[in-house]
């Protein structure tokens, strides 16, 4: 990989109220990933995605979102310091889904795991002469929109599950077989595999999933927090026996919380006969130690989701700051271009103006200068002033090789905007 900062992608489906598991499997482990030094975080709401579960409950969509965006503030997301959005709010995403589509052929689909259970289990229940009774073109096409919500922004990485490798290996075949028809336009992403994040059993001690109605949802209220983990599963051993850890939901969903040295001080209890009464008062206390503060934070923003409709509305600017140039850039790369430049012969003046530009001038203290600005026009940077023309232009010319002549410039007010406009601008000069 070169020298970039390390663009990290990831989404949540808005089907269903957040609960422990997802919180320790994917909100928490990507909140801290969030403040790592040199990273482009890109975190999103996949309302699209949620179609194709929610089976036409459209306030459960919107629920979910209010819930699961209210969730990641409290749980720490910075929305200033990464790029947090909805991904209904970015257009450009069904677009490049529709052009995906075109490159990817349906044998590739075929293969998704999705798609494959639903074709056994139609198998299995003697739907020989329909397989495909109950799926959706959406449940069919999903890992197209996965590789659209990835590819729009380059990710390097994205934080999957082992579930969900295969379809970070699709959006990987897609983006070839497009590069290979139109040019080098998207990085193929990795799919960034977290070992020690931990998977939650449940209240019966199966996987903690909304399919199994046995989850325990993170902002319950603490007397109904107490109530479910009263209610985990154990065995029938006593007081004063001797418990295993090994298969045990309570000591797993604690050892998810806890610190190394209180997850050792529980594995001795066990050892010497705790009673599970007493062991899950220890786990209730565990868990509400860490889900307490963020408790008032989460209901303020349920209470006010014009707050959070604000912050999802700034991250969607912020996004399609570098959709919008991106996306002429596709669209002139597969042919939907202005009809004129075929006419005269001159170069395309449209797709020319979505792409970010340098402004240089000389003001009336003799000084010259230069500015950055975006395809619309807004100012990304503003230099300090030059003695020479030839000295502005070295600068704009080293800008235009790396991000590292940034250094010797002033701070500009949106960083990653700024190196995601340089990006397309020598993307777009090596097309």
């Amino acid at each position: 990989m070169s020298k970039e900062t390390l663009r990290v992608l990831t989404g949540i489906t808005t089907s269903g109220t957040p609960h422990l598991g997802n919180y320790v499997g994917a909100i928490r482990p990507t909140v801290i990933a969030s403040r790592t030094a040199g990273m482009e975080g890109y975190y999103f709401l996949a309302d699209y995605h949620a179609l194709i579960k929610t089976g036409g409950d459209p306030a459960r969509v919107q629920r979910s979102t209010l819930e699961i965006a209210a969730t990641w503030i409290a749980a720490g997301l910075d929305p200033e310091r990464v790029t947090f959005y909805r991904q209904s709010d970015i257009p450009e995403i069904p677009e490049l889904t529709w052009f995906l589509t075109c490159v990817c052929g349906k044998g590739l689909l075929n293969r998704a795991h999705a798609y494959k259970a639903a074709v056994d289990k139609n198998r299995a229940a003697g739907l020989t002469e329909d397989e495909d009774a109950g799926v959706s073109a959406g449940l069919f096409m999903y890992p197209v929109l996965m590789a659209a919500d990835i590819l729009m922004f380059n990710a390097h990485r994205v934080p999957v599950g082992r579930d969900q490798i295969q379809h970070i290996e699709m959006a990987r075949d897609i983006a070839a077989s497009f590069n290979h028809l139109y040019g080098e336009h998207f990085t193929l992403p990795e799919a960034q595999i977290e070992e020690t994040v931990a998977t939650l059993p449940g209240l019966d001690g199966r996987k903690m999933s909304k399919s199994y109605d046995n989850t325990i949802p993170l902002f319950t209220p603490r007397e109904q927090l107490k109530k479910l983990i009263a209610g985990i599963k154990t065995d029938s051993r006593a007081p004063g026996e001797p418990k295993d850890t090994e298969g045990s939901a309570l000591f797993q969903i604690y050892e998810a919380f806890a610190t190394p040295e209180e997850t050792a001080q529980l594995r001795r209890a066990y050892a010497e006969g705790i009673a599970w009464g007493q062991a899950k008062e220890l786990l209730f206390e565990r868990i509400d130690r860490e889900i307490a503060p963020m408790r008032e934070t989460y209901q303020a923003l349920i209470d006010h989701p014009e707050r959070l409709e604000e912050m999802l509305k700034a991250g969607a600017a912020k996004a399609r700051r570098i959709a919008t140039p991106f996306t002429a850039k596709l669209r002139h790369a597969v042919g939907l271009r202005d009809l004129r430049t075929q006419a005269t012969g001159k170069k395309d003046k449209a797709a020319k103006s979505a792409l970010p530009s340098f402004k240089q001038y000389r003001e009336a203290d003799g000084q010259f200068y230069f500015k950055f600005v975006d395809a619309q026009g807004q100012l990304l940077l503003q230099s300090a002033g030059y003695a020479s023309p030839k000295d502005a232009g070295a600068a704009i010319k080293a800008l235009q090789a790396d991000d590292a002549a940034l250094a010797q410039l002033p701070v500009p007010t949106d960083a990653e905007a700024l190196r995601a406009a340089l990006r397309l601008l020598r993307e777009a000069a090596e097309a």
